[in-house]
């Protein structure tokens, strides 16, 4: 697929492919594309005689980004939690969420991409490429939802960003391209990893260079973290009995930099709920993803308007100069300048409140940030968490 779009661009109108792969080719539109099954086929198309490629075999009637999401309806309580998923969901923000085992953070983060708008045509072409030059079957279809890539805490540099001896391959975090990449356990990833986040998370794209050619990928995706309080889990919990050192509890708050975490929109601390699960289920049903993403739409289709005419789609693409240019109201400028005044807030920490605060205008349906908006945005930050900076 990447070498046909190519091929395209570079104004060729006519490929020869294998005759397994017909499918997957003619989801490039302009070409002319020819299907051979061995090398005499191949000789016949050269010389002007086309042929007949040989059948191929029917394909399962369902893919992989078919199947069923899982539903927000699963998770029961944790309401603060909820909220922020669904904010991070309407601007595209990055979330960080902490907490112990057993609150929901790993079910939280992969009901995520169930609350996304679906690719449009050329958001899915190209996230295609992406993973068919990774060597995934695509069954003969565009993948229309937004990918969700959830390595392995032991996985390396190359699995993150992309490698390989010659030509290197995409990683996960650009197999997470318009989707969710979850970095479960967070702290637990090594620190060059998640260090080498922190350039993809600015500009998008990931260049990998080896001796003989520099590769570059896109890799603009929502980064979710999940982290517990310490590695036993129990710091800071209630009726909980901590087994870590204090040295260790400190090592492993600091695995997470401060430079990283700056660079995420939405911190949320999620605490245990203290009713048994059968009693919570006395209560009103939760809200399920098809209710959650009707309002994350609606947040996406203001965005969409106001931002006509721009290079961007969502309000995390927003850069601060022009976030600026519509400065917030008095009462919510004081809340910042304050902020700043204590050391709470850095010059990125201020453009991302922004960014949340028009998140949240959009959602309740007002043409710009009020002092509530800020103020909650400034909420959704919770810097205490990890001893992270704002």
């Amino acid at each position: 697929l990447p070498a046909l779009l190519a091929a395209r661009s570079h104004g060729l109108t006519t490929a020869v492919v294998p005759s397994e792969q017909l499918g997957e080719a003619e989801l490039v539109e302009g070409l002319t594309v020819w299907a051979v099954a061995d090398l005499a086929e191949l000789v016949e198309v050269l010389n002007g005689r086309p042929v007949c490629g040989r059948p191929v075999p029917a394909l399962a009637p369902t893919t992989p980004d078919e199947e069923q999401a899982p539903d927000l309806a699963d998770v029961e309580g944790q309401q603060s939690a909820r909220w922020a998923l669904e904010v991070a969901a309407a601007g595209g923000h990055h979330l960080f969420m902490h907490g112990p085992p057993g609150t929901g953070k790993t079910m939280l983060a992969k009901r995520l991409p169930g609350l996304l708008p679906d690719l449009d045509d050329s958001q899915a072409l190209e996230i295609s490429a992406i993973h068919s030059l990774a060597g995934h079957d695509l069954h003969d279809r565009l993948i229309r939802r937004p990918p969700f890539a959830d390595p392995h805490h032991t996985a390396t540099v190359a699995a993150m960003v992309g490698g390989g001896a010659r030509i290197p391959r995409p990683g996960a975090i650009s197999l997470a391209h318009r989707g969710v990449l979850f970095l479960d356990e967070a702290p637990e990833f090594g620190t060059s990893v998640l260090e080498a986040l922190r350039t993809p998370l600015e500009s998008g794209v990931v260049s990998i260079a080896r001796s003989g050619a520099t590769v570059s990928y896109p890799a603009r995706f929502q980064l979710v973290l999940a982290a517990n309080p310490c590695p036993c889990g129990h710091y800071g919990v209630p009726d909980s009995h901590c087994t870590c050192a204090p040295m260790m509890v400190r090592r492993y708050s600091q695995r997470l930099s401060g430079p990283i975490l700056d660079r995420v929109d939405i911190h949320v601390a999620m605490t245990s709920s203290g009713a048994s699960r059968l009693r919570r289920t006395a209560g009103p049903a939760p809200e399920s993803s098809s209710v959650v993403r009707a309002r994350v739409l609606e947040a996406r289709d203001r965005q969409r308007r106001r931002l006509t005419n721009t290079p961007w789609r969502t309000n995390v693409e927003v850069p601060g100069a022009q976030l600026r240019k519509t400065p917030p109201p008095p009462a919510g400028l004081d809340l910042i300048d304050d902020c700043i005044a204590r050391g709470r807030l850095s010059a990125r920490g201020v453009d991302k409140v922004l960014r949340v605060a028009w998140t949240l205008a959009d959602l309740a349906g007002r043409d710009k940030p009020c002092a509530d908006d800020i103020a909650s945005a400034m909420g959704l930050r919770q810097v205490e968490t990890m001893g992270g900076a704002a």
